[in-house]
């Protein structure tokens, strides 16, 4: 081992230690020896150590278009130099350009924003406006859910491991989730006649004052392991909620700005137009950034006085209309499409051949989950988190970095840039599938 590579090692084993010491210990990190990482251009990023890894995770559906993509680095920096922060009270012109985009590109009949700093908060801003316009309090969330790590976000969440205290916010229902691979009932869609949408009505019937305020869903559950609903789900839920006074809040926090390929927003391939959407993540291409979109009548039904001291920063707004910039002009929704559907064949090839630890492959677009169980093809679906975990460090050891998710930590996520390309995309096949073949051996 020469001398440079000697160093590196110590100070990689220093930042590690000085992470466990100085940050909360929930600060967790991926990996039994955290990659600490340096520097990132497009797919890829190195550590400290000068490794190079495929970013196939994103920071977490974030990087839309890569890591220090100058699309985006350049416009910023000149909103550096130009003008850096002054909160909501005042008007600039990265915000309003944003707000009118949002306008434009969100489906239905959304069209005022209201800015914050993260997805947490875009969440909290939605149940607030949804109280505050029906008049009613009752929320409907759904199991496997995530909104966050505020109070509020806890108690919407449903998942335990997630919930660092009890529900401190009453008022809040749980629907199953409609979690085919697991279905709750036990039932085979689609003889199930959609049982987890019409049980919402049970559910409302049962379990609240029978008016509510609202029903908060990702399109496609993202911690919860990229659950991805039937096709008539959204429609039948958003019908009862509506008739029992509630409106329809879209969580796109994970799915927005084409993820999910050929739409804009994930709710569009269902169909339904939400009330009131949240987003953040890939908004802005990595830069702090969340946004709740309402309708004009239920957005001019929050009259109090508000500020966010963060939220619409001209930065991030600046990223963020860069980051629209590109995904339009490069029509990357239909690239997201073209190269959803190499990785989701490529996924399913790679369950073929690992038939017993692969139990389902399933999402839209580039957010697509591998679920890992016992064994499959013995019938056997309970989640395996350690052949998951076995896994995990081999793709991480032939350079490869994903995500995981799911209740037992049992699904990875897989959610590369969008403009990834097809060497990339088989590249992580590739890996994955000497890394499932290693765990076999």
């Amino acid at each position: 081992m020469t001398d440079s590579e000697v160093e590196a090692q110590r100070k990689t084993a220093e930042i590690q230690a000085k992470h466990a010491e100085f940050l909360f210990p929930s600060v967790a990190n991926y990996y039994e020896e955290p990659v600490v990482l340096d520097s990132g251009e497009g797919f890829r990023v190195k550590d400290i150590d000068g490794r190079e890894y495929l970013d196939f995770f994103g920071g977490i559906l974030t990087l839309s278009l890569g890591h220090c993509d100058p699309r985006v680095t350049t416009p910023l920096k000149a909103q550096i130099d130009r003008l850096g922060h002054v909160s909501t009270l005042y008007p600039t012109v990265p915000i309003v350009e944003l707000a009118e985009r949002l306008a434009r590109i969100t489906p239905g009949k959304l069209k005022k924003s209201y800015f914050t700093a993260s997805g947490t908060e875009a969440d909290e801003t939605a149940v607030a406006l949804a109280q505050i316009y029906t008049g009613a309090q009752e929320i409907i969330a759904l199991r496997h859910g995530y909104a966050g790590r505020s109070m509020l976000a806890q108690s919407l969440c449903g998942q335990a491991p997630w919930r660092a205290l009890p529900s401190q916010i009453p008022g809040i229902k749980h629907a199953v989730s409609p979690y085919c691979y697991r279905c709750p009932f036990g039932l085979t869609y689609p003889s199930c006649e959609l049982k987890c949408a019409t049980d919402v009505e049970e559910l409302i019937e049962t379990t609240t004052t029978g008016r509510i305020a609202g029903f908060i869903a990702e399109p496609i559950q993202g911690l919860g392991g990229f659950i991805t609903p039937p096709p008539e789900y959204f429609q039948i839920v958003a019908d009862i909620v509506r008739r029992y006074g509630g409106v329809f809040i879209c969580d796109e926090v994970q799915t927005g700005f084409g993820r999910t390929g050929e739409k804009m927003f994930g709710i569009e391939h269902w169909g339904v137009e939400p009330e009131i959407m949240t987003m953040a993540k890939g908004i802005a291409n990595g830069m702090p950034l969340g946004a709740t979109v309402a309708t004009p009548e239920i957005a001019d039904a929050f009259q109090s006085l508000t500020v966010s001291t963060f939220g619409g920063n001209p930065m991030s707004c600046a990223a963020a209309n860069a980051t629209i910039d590109v995904i339009e002009q490069e029509d990357l929704l239909t690239h997201v499409a073209k190269m959803g559907k190499r990785l989701r064949e490529g996924l399913d090839e790679l369950q073929r051949r690992h038939p017993k630890k692969i139990g389902d492959v399933r999402g839209k677009g580039l957010m697509l989950g591998l679920e890992v169980v016992a064994d499959e093809t013995a019938g056997d679906r309970t989640p395996d988190p350690v052949a998951t975990a076995k896994i995990f460090e081999e793709a991480k050891k032939r350079g490869l970095l994903i995500g995981k998710g799911g209740m037992k930590g049992n699904v990875f996520r897989l959610s590369p840039s969008l403009t990834v390309g097809e060497r990339e995309i088989d590249e992580a096949l590739a890996v994955l599938n000497e890394s499932c073949a290693q765990l076999e051996s």
